[in-house]
């Protein structure tokens, strides 16, 4: 007992403070790519719902790729592939010079575009549940379409899409830990790292778990506040 003490102190022989460096990369990333991956998420559940056939094909293509393909391959194709195909592009113009993608930015990149093929769907289902005489009511009082959207579409498009993207957020804080395979020093990184030297995978293990049972618990109680605040007229009106 004294000596998992020792591993987990903040001490010259301890990973406490290195944990700690690693738990605030996981949700550093995590929170970086929720806005990205929501807002591309909504940009495809619209363009499922778009008259035009092309962006409809496109935007489906789109979900059905990224929902099919494993998030690890996503982030391999990502973050090598892209970058291999940017440096091809790179010395093709004539320059010499090296161009290296950041593990965080193509992590952050590559769990966005998973995660918005996932919320595009639950965009879609509370697009599909706002009944349109809504839009038509918009319309008729003078509003644009941005207006309509940003006034009285979106505000209930929050109340319905809330709990599928607090689902949505609790899978993306677990498959942070991928970004642990491009050497990007995460909560696993660091516990794997800790594990190979001084041999202990159950504590250290067990510290990443705990760690993201933390993040977990805090996102369900931030996600209930902000379920409750969307419900509360709805439910008055009730």
């Amino acid at each position: 007992m004294e000596n998992a003490f020792t591993l987990l102190s903040f001490g010259p022989e301890g990973w406490g403070l290195a944990l700690l460096q690693g738990a605030w990369v996981t949700i550093s990333i995590a929170l970086a790519t929720l806005p990205f991956g929501l807002a591309l998420g909504l940009a495809v559940a619209l363009g499922k719902r778009s008259r035009n056939p092309l962006l409809r094909m496109v935007s489906t293509l789109y979900t059905t790729v990224f929902r099919g393909v494993p998030e690890l391959l996503t982030l391999y194709i990502i973050y090598f592939g892209i970058q291999i195909l940017v440096q091809k592009l790179w010395s093709s113009l004539g320059f010499t010079s090296q161009l290296e993608m950041s593990p965080f930015f193509a992590g952050m990149v590559a769990l966005g575009v998973v995660l918005a093929a996932f919320s595009a769907e639950v965009w879609l289902g509370a697009l599909n549940s706002i009944e349109k005489g809504q839009r038509e009511a918009a319309a008729a009082l003078g509003l644009t379409r941005f207006q309509a959207f940003r006034l009285i579409i979106f505000p209930q498009l929050m109340r319905v899409a809330l709990p599928g993207l607090g689902n949505n957020w609790m899978v993306l804080l677990k498959e942070t830990s991928l970004v642990s395979v491009i050497t990007l020093q995460d909560t696993m990184f660091i516990a794997t790292r800790a594990n190979v030297v001084t041999k202990e995978p159950f504590l250290f293990f067990g510290a990443a778990a705990l760690i993201y049972l933390f993040f977990s618990m805090i996102s369900t109680w931030g996600f209930g506040k902000l379920e409750d605040r969307a419900n509360r007229g709805y439910v008055r009106a009730r």
